[in-house]
C-alpha cells in the first residue's frame, strides 16, 4: 500500500472535479487540465466533503502498486495547477549571456557562435526579470510559470540543457535554487629546472 496514494487530496474553494470513465477533468480559476486513469486505480470524488481519494483495486500487483501513488500525486498536481499554478526560476551566468523574447520563441546567446531558439509552448507564460547579465556575479533572471506542472518541468529542463551550468566558472543556465559544485582549476607552479 502506497503511503502517498492512501492520502485524500482536498480540493480547494473554486476548483471542481468530474470524471468521466477513465477521464478526470479538474477545472478552477487558472484554468482547465484533463487526464485518463490507469485501469488498475479507481478514484472516488466526493464532492459533499471536498476530498478525492485513490483506490488500488489490485494491492497485490507489482504495476499496481507503482501507479497508485503516482495517479495521486498527479491528480494532486493538476489540483494544485488550476488553483495557485507553477513557477520555475532560471538564471544565466557568464559574460554576455542574454535572453530575449520574439514572436512565441525565447532566443538566447549563450556563448556559441550562433543564437539558440525555443518555441514557448502554449500555457507557459515566460517572465524576463534581467534580460542581460553583468559580468560573472549578476545573472540574467526569468521567470516560467504554467498550470501544468510536467509540461512547465520538461521546458526547464529542455532550457537547462541548452547549455548546463560547468563547475569551473559556473557559467551556464541553471535554476534559481540549484547549487553547482565548483571545481579548482590547475595550479600552475614557477619553478627553476
Amino acid at each position: 500500500m502506497s503511503r502517498i496514494g492512501k492520502k485524500p487530496i482536498i480540493i480547494p474553494d473554486g476548483v471542481k472535479v468530474e470524471k468521466n470513465g477513465r477521464c478526470i477533468k479538474v477545472s478552477g480559476p487558472l484554468g482547465q487540465l484533463e487526464m485518463d486513469c490507469q485501469p488498475p486505480i479507481k478514484v472516488e470524488i466526493d464532492s459533499s466533503a471536498g476530498i478525492v481519494s485513490v483506490e488500488n483495486k489490485y494491492p497485490q500487483r507489482r504495476e499496481a502498486k507503482q501507479l497508485h501513488g503516482t495517479m495521486r500525486a498527479l491528480i494532486a498536481n493538476m489540483v494544485t495547477g488550476v488553483s495557485k499554478g507553477f513557477e520555475k526560476k532560471l538564471e544565466l551566468y557568464g559574460t554576455g549571456y542574454n535572453v530575449k523574447e520574439q514572436g512565441g520563441k525565447l532566443v538566447f546567446q549563450v556563448g556559441f557562435s550562433h543564437s539558440v531558439y525555443r518555441v514557448i509552448p502554449k500555457g507557459v507564460n515566460v517572465n524576463i526579470e534581467v534580460e542581460a547579465t553583468r559580468g560573472n556575479e549578476v545573472p540574467a533572471k526569468f521567470t516560467l510559470s504554467a498550470i501544468d506542472k510536467r509540461l512547465l518541468g520538461q521546458f526547464a529542463a529542455d532550457i537547462r540543457k541548452i547549455r548546463p551550468p560547468e563547475p569551473y566558472k559556473g557559467k551556464g543556465i541553471r535554476y534559481a535554487d540549484e547549487h553547482v559544485r565548483r571545481k579548482v582549476g590547475k595550479a600552475f607552479t614557477s619553478g627553476t629546472v
